[in-house]
């Protein structure tokens, strides 16, 4: 079993409700975390097209959508819908209590 000096705290559950994505920062890098009907997910914030902030975009059930350029992936599993070799990184997520926290170290 993981310790819990393997989690960092990203935010409380209350301050991402269902069907809201949120960016946060953990050790200099930034995340979308979202709220799939109470499924936490978490992914690189930076769309590979161009740079966007995929945790300003809309959620629509798993798939995120970047609100530059469009681009939308899946935050389970980090594949562009319309592409599949094209990806974002995801990053494991718990909630323990009301804190919703992602796994470290992470590599994106």
């Amino acid at each position: 079993m993981d310790s819990q000096a393997d989690y960092v705290t990203v935010a409380r559950t209350d301050q991402i409700p269902p069907g809201i994505c949120r960016t946060v920062e953990v050790e200099g890098v930034f995340l979308a975390v979202c709220n799939v009907n109470g499924t936490y997910r978490a992914v690189d914030n930076t769309c590979p097209h161009a740079g966007g902030p995929l945790g300003e975009g809309a959620l629509d059930g798993e798939v995120l959508e970047c609100p530059w350029h469009g681009w939308r992936f899946n935050v389970r599993t980090g594949e562009r819908p319309e592409n599949h070799e094209i990806r974002v990184t995801c990053v494991e997520v718990r909630v323990l209590g009301t804190n919703v926290q992602v796994k470290i170290p992470f590599t994106l």
